[in-house]
């Protein structure tokens, strides 16, 4: 698995996720939802989400660092400030509610079964190594940083 580190980007990730759910729910049963509560939920989950993703990234375009997943060893500041006050990982957490907005339109209980491994798959594949060159990069900063803030939520 540490070949597949930092390989993946998130958005691919992201993208990979999406259609394993989506074939998910084309072979299992739905769960029945309304239909207005899942529209509302996949609304709200999906603007959440989509809004978390742009505020991570609008922290780090004003921090002047990399947004480059595949390359937190170029990373120039520490970002702890924005959406990071609240999550080490906000961009990846809006990915999540993202996931999330998607499992409620798919109305499909598989489907959200699977966003537990998509947290595995972003902290092995992505948030792990992201953190091991922060540490790396920014030493004792990091390392409070690390301990004020949790990595998802």
């Amino acid at each position: 698995m540490r070949w597949f580190q930092l390989k993946i980007p998130p958005a691919i990730q992201l993208v990979i996720a999406a259609g394993l759910m989506w074939g998910l729910a084309e072979l299992t049963p739905d769960l029945g939802l309304d239909r207005g509560l899942r529209t509302w939920l996949y609304r709200g989950l999906t603007v959440l989400g989509g809004l978390v993703v742009v505020r991570g990234w609008w922290d780090f375009r004003r921090a002047r660092t990399t947004v480059d997943p595949t390359r937190p060893h170029k990373a120039s500041s520490l970002v702890v400030t924005g959406a990071y006050r609240f999550s080490r990982n906000p961009m990846y957490l809006g990915f999540l509610l993202l996931l999330t907005g998607w499992a409620a339109f798919l109305d499909n209980a598989y489907s959200l079964a699977a966003l537990p491994l998509i947290v595995l798959s972003l902290t092995q594949l992505q948030i792990r190594p992201e953190e091991d060159a922060l540490q790396s990069r920014f030493g004792s900063d990091w390392e409070d940083y690390a301990r004020r803030v949790r990595r998802w939520i």
